[in-house]
């Protein structure tokens, strides 16, 4: 029965793992081959030259012999594989998984396996700019990258036909899934959005890809939004949405502001006995006040002349 990850995706349970293979320090087989060849090449020379005399039957087992030498050299040979650093080799008998050599170097397996190199290295993949829409049902472009490495190759290799194109397919599905999960812009308080909470939303997506390709054998190491816009057809309309928020948040701000620099006004007067207002003039003071304070234009000054109360 197929698990179900974390992150609600429901992927079929590995048959497969990795695990080592039986080898050997290919440096020491590799001269043991050259001298079987040399040996075999000797003994076939010898053989057809200076036995020459002695009749055939002795001439025919030199030669056999130095076949048989160079037929063993060869499957010694045969048995040598070079594998590079952050590289694997995925060996095969018969069709049956044997084990992986991960060991940098000159190995030497069993020469009638099949060997397939897998990179361990870490990967890059960048999705395509998708269009999908948000929570709210408006259309965006996202893409995002995603840093990967192969952690188990015996999965990478047969559980998926191929793991690079397994990867680059599921991690595409995961970010459709998350933007369509979240809105672009946060409208109520406290709740998440792709554009305010990037680094709470890529944990998120980072998990769900991960959970996506962990059959595959393949390790999530992070990921990231590299694109993130409104399409261009409603682009205009949610920017001038956008600025209308900035405008009322920023008034909001200087209301506040000018209320309290109004009120510091009308206590400091009143402690310093500077002036006696009463409820009417105080009301005029703080209206001319607020006008001042919160008016987008420099306001034109009128000087009083007479009293103050004309």
């Amino acid at each position: 029965m197929s698990p179900t990850t974390p992150a609600g995706v429901d992927m079929p349970a590995p048959k497969v793992g990795e695990y080592t293979a039986s080898g050997a320090p290919g440096i020491p087989l590799a001269l043991l081959a050259l001298l079987l060849l040399l040996g075999g090449a000797g003994v076939g020379l010898f053989g057809a030259i200076a036995l020459s005399g002695s009749g055939a039957l002795a001439v025919t087992a030199a030669i056999a012999a130095g076949v048989l030498l160079l037929l063993a050299g060869v499957l010694v040979a045969a048995g040598l594989t070079i594998v590079a650093p952050n590289e694997a080799r995925v060996l095969q008998f018969l069709g049956r998984y044997v084990g992986t050599v991960r060991e940098d170097g000159l190995r030497w397996v069993n020469p009638l396996t099949t060997r397939r190199a897998v990179s361990t290295r870490i990967r890059n993949h960048e999705t395509s700019v998708m269009k999908v829409n948000d929570l709210d049902g408006n259309p965006i472009e996202i893409s995002a990258v995603v840093v990967w490495q192969v952690e188990d190759t015996a999965r990478a290799v047969f559980e998926v036909d191929d793991f690079v194109r397994f990867v680059s397919i599921q991690a595409e599905t995961a970010v459709r899934h998350i933007a369509t999960n979240y809105p672009y812009d946060a409208h109520v308080e406290g709740s998440l959005s792709l554009r305010d909470n990037a680094d709470e939303i890529t944990e998120k997506l980072s998990r769900e890809i991960s959970a996506r390709v962990e059959s595959a054998g393949v390790r999530v190491i992070e990921s990231r939004f590299t694109h993130l816009a409104y399409a261009q057809e409603i682009a205009q309309a949610m920017l001038q949405r956008q600025q209308a928020g900035a405008v009322v948040a920023a008034r909001q701000l200087i209301v506040e502001g000018a209320v309290g620099m109004v009120d510091l006004a009308l206590q400091r007067l009143s402690e310093q006995d500077v002036v006696e207002l009463d409820e009417e003039r105080k009301a005029s003071m703080v209206s001319n006040l607020l006008v001042v304070l919160c008016s987008d234009r420099p306001t034109a000054p009128v000087v009083n002349t007479g009293s103050l109360y004309q």
